[in-house]
C-alpha cells in the first residue's frame, strides 16, 4: 500500500538534499572516466538486448543467405531436399524425415506474388521476423486440398482480387517452408512422391502473364555442404543493419529501434561503430548465444516447458503460441532460445488439432535427469501405437544450435515409414550412442557423437487425441551400461 503523501513530505524535510543528489556524487557529475565505462557498459547491454530480440530475423537471414550463395535468387528457384536433409546442411533442427521445399520471396523487388500450393503441404509463410502469416496444408485456408496463396508487401494499397487466399506481410521479405511427406516404400520411406508433390509449387508474379514468369526450377539440396546458420561473430550486426534499411519502419516497433539506435543501427543512416563499440559488440556476439543456451539448460521457474508431470519431455514454446504470448506479455527469453536452436513457429505446431498439425517433445535429459552425453548408450521406448495419423520420427540434434551431429551415420533419424522390429506388445525401441549395440537394428540406431551433448526430439505428425489426453506418453529414455 502506498504511503500517505504527508509521510512523503515528513521524510523530504528530514533530508537536507533530495535522494539523488546524494546517491550520484554528491550531485556533480561523474569523472570523465566513469562515464565513458557506463556508456560502453550501457552500449554492451542494449547489444546483448538486440541480439536477442533480433535473432528471429537473423535465423532466417542466415538460411537465405547460405541457399542463395549456392542455388541462386529468385522467387522462381525452390530447392527441395529431394534425398531428404541430412546433417552436411547445417540448419537449425532439419527434419530428414520429410521433403523440404524453402525459399526466400522479396515483396519489395517483384510486388505482390502468387503462390500455387499443391495438396497435402505441411507448410506456413512467415515474415522475416518468423511471424506465422498463415499455415498452409490441413490447418491452413486450402484445408489440404491446395491452393492459391497471394502475398502482399507491406506498403500494398492495390486491389485485392477475389480467388486467393490473401495475406499481407509486414516484412518485404517472406519466407516459403514446405513439407511434402515421404510415402511408405519397401521397409524404408519413399521420398519420391513427396518430391513430386513438392514440383508441383508455381510462384508468380501477380501482374505476370504466363509467357513472361520466369519457369521454376527445382535444383536438388540433398547430399551438399550448406552452411545455413546465422553469423557468429560481429557480422551479426552488420548484417542487422542490412535488414532494418531495407524493411519498412512498421516492421519493428518504435521501442526496439529505439534499442537498436543505442549501438548506432538507424534506418537510411550510416552504422560506424568505433574500435571501442567494435570490441563491444564483438562480446556481445560470444555472450549473448551463451545467455540464450543458459535460459534453456537452466529451465523455467514455473515448469511450463515441461510436457508431461512425471517425464523429462519439453516443448519448445513453454505452452505458450506460436508468436511466444503468455497470458500478459511476450516471452523474449523463451523466443530468443527457440530461435537459437530452431527455425520457423507455426500455430500448426502449438494449436491442439487433432489428426492434423504436428507436435515435437523433446529431451535432452535421460531418465535420471542427467544431460544426454553422445559417449553414452540410451534407449528410448516408444509404447505401441504413436499417436500419429501422418507418421512418427524420432531425430538426434546438437544442442547449441540444432544442426544434426555429423557421423558416418549422416542421418540421425528414423521414423514410422522403416520396417523397425517391434517387441511384443507392439512398442518399440529406439538406440542412441556412439556405436551401435548389438542386435539393435539399423533403422533402430541413432549414431551419436562422443563427448557431446545432444537433443532427442520425437515428431508426431497429425497428432491424435490419446498425445493431448496424454494416455499415451513416450517413456523417458534410459542410459544403458
Amino acid at each position: 500500500m502506498l504511503a500517505p503523501a504527508s509521510s512523503y513530505a515528513q521524510e523530504a524535510g528530514a533530508q537536507s538534499t533530495p535522494p539523488l543528489v546524494q546517491q550520484i556524487n554528491n550531485g556533480n557529475w561523474l569523472p570523465q572516466e566513469e562515464a565513458r565505462a557506463l556508456r560502453d557498459e550501457l552500449y554492451y547491454q542494449q547489444a546483448i538486448q538486440a541480439y536477442m530480440a533480433m535473432l528471429p530475423a537473423l535465423n532466417v537471414i542466415g538460411m537465405r543467405d547460405g541457399s542463395e550463395a549456392l542455388f541462386g535468387e529468385g522467387y522462381n528457384i525452390l530447392p527441395i531436399w529431394k534425398d531428404r536433409m541430412d546433417s552436411r546442411t547445417w540448419v537449425p533442427t532439419p527434419n530428414a524425415d520429410v521433403v523440404y521445399s524453402m525459399n526466400y520471396l522479396d515483396l519489395k523487388e517483384t510486388g505482390p506474388l502468387v503462390v500455387a500450393a499443391p495438396p497435402n503441404v505441411i507448410g506456413m509463410f512467415t515474415d522475416f521476423f518468423q511471424r506465422t502469416l498463415t499455415d498452409v496444408g490441413a490447418i491452413g485456408p486450402d484445408r489440404a486440398r491446395g491452393g492459391l496463396y497471394l502475398l502482399l508487401p507491406p506498403d500494398y494499397t492495390g486491389p485485392v482480387p477475389g480467388g486467393y487466399f490473401p495475406v499481407k506481410s509486414p516484412t518485404y521479405n517472406v519466407f516459403l517452408f514446405f513439407r511434402t511427406v515421404m510415402a511408405q516404400g519397401d521397409g524404408k520411406p519413399d521420398p519420391a512422391p513427396a518430391v513430386a508433390l513438392a514440383e508441383q509449387t508455381r510462384i508468380y508474379p501477380l501482374s505476370a502473364m504466363e509467357k513472361d514468369a520466369k519457369p521454376m526450377e527445382f535444383p536438388n539440396a540433398s547430399g551438399q555442404r550448406i552452411n545455413m546458420m546465422y553469423p557468429t561473430d560481429a557480422s551479426y550486426f552488420t548484417k542487422l543493419k542490412e535488414f532494418v534499411d531495407y524493411e519498412p519502419v512498421g516492421a519493428i516497433d518504435m521501442e526496439l529501434r529505439g534499442v537498436l539506435a543505442g549501438i548506432g543501427i538507424i534506418k537510411g543512416q550510416p552504422f560506424e561503430p568505433t574500435p571501442k563499440q567494435q570490441e563491444l559488440l564483438q562480446k556481445a556476439v560470444e555472450t549473448a548465444p551463451k545467455m540464450a543456451l543458459a535460459l534453456r539448460q537452466l529451465g523455467r521457474d514455473d515448469k511450463r516447458n515441461l510436457y508431461y508431470a512425471d517425464r523429462q519431455y519439453e516443448t519448445a514454446w513453454a505452452g505458450a503460441t506460436a508468436d511466444f504470448a503468455q497470458d500478459s506479455y511476450t516471452d523474449i527469453n523463451q523466443r530468443a532460445g527457440y530461435f537459437q536452436y530452431v527455425y520457423s513457429s507455426a500455430p500448426a505446431m502449438v494449436m491442439h488439432t487433432i489428426n492434423a498439425g504436428s507436435k515435437y517433445p523433446f529431451t535432452a535429459r535421460d531418465a535420471d535427469g542427467d544431460f544426454l552425453n553422445g559417449s553414452n548408450t540410451y534407449r528410448m521406448h516408444l509404447p505401441a501405437n504413436p499417436p500419429a495419423a501422418l507418421f512418427w520420427a524420432v531425430t538426434a540434434y546438437n544442442v547449441t544450435d540444432g544442426t544434426m551431429p555429423e557421423t558416418e551415420q549422416l542421418l540421425p533419424s528414423t521414423n514410422g515409414f522403416y520396417d523397425i522390429p517391434k517387441n511384443d506388445d507392439g512398442s518399440i525401441d529406439i538406440w542412441f550412442g556412439p556405436s551401435q549395440p548389438e542386435g539393435v537394428a539399423d533403422a533402430a540406431f541413432i549414431q551419436t557423437v562422443p563427448d557431446r551433448n545432444f537433443i532427442a526430439a520425437l515428431r508426431l505428425y497429425g497428432a491424435k487425441t490419446e498425445f493431448y489426453d496424454q494416455t499415451w506418453k513416450p517413456d523417458d529414455i534410459v542410459k544403458v551400461e
